[in-house]
């Protein structure tokens, strides 16, 4: 395992195990992070994501996989098993991870997944029917916005 591949397996046995300062070390002190629903974050405010997600999630359970790593880039597949809180719904979120690394850490970071998918999950009849939608991610995503602006002025 190269040092790259042991950066990323730190950052997802960090989260495994809920050591939220342990993932943020894992970023770069300018980093940017996206994913379907948390656009186009800063270093700040990814590192303030991932903590906002594991303290407010109760039974957040998280495995990796298939973690590989060159010089610059990284990639790793991982899923995250929870209930979402606004519906109650269970969710099993399965994820493509993408890194760009410099100086060992990670200094862009972008997650893909299916987010009809993962609306079918979260908010069951809504999110069959609708979830595919425009209307319903940008929905999600101010949210998702206003509920991490929130979490960080608390902070």
């Amino acid at each position: 395992m190269n040092t790259n591949e042991k950066l990323i397996q730190h950052f997802y046995t960090c989260f495994k195990h809920k050591d939220i300062s342990g993932m943020q070390e894992c970023y770069a002190e300018e980093a940017d992070f996206s994913d379907a629903v948390f656009k186009d974050l800063d270093t700040k405010q990814v590192r303030s994501m991932w903590a906002m997600l594991i303290k407010s999630g109760k039974d957040l359970e998280i495995k990796f996989s298939n973690i590989y790593a060159d010089e610059h880039t990284a990639t790793a597949d991982w899923q995250a098993a929870y209930t979402f809180s606004v519906t109650g719904r269970k969710v099993l979120n399965k994820i493509k991870a993408s890194f760009i690394l410099k100086d060992g850490k990670i200094i862009s970071h972008k997650d893909n997944f299916n987010f009809y998918i993962w609306a079918k999950q979260a908010l069951g009849l809504p999110g069959l029917l609708l979830g595919w939608t425009p209307f319903i991610k940008n929905k999600i995503r101010k949210k998702a916005a206003k509920n991490l602006l929130s979490y960080m002025k608390a902070q």
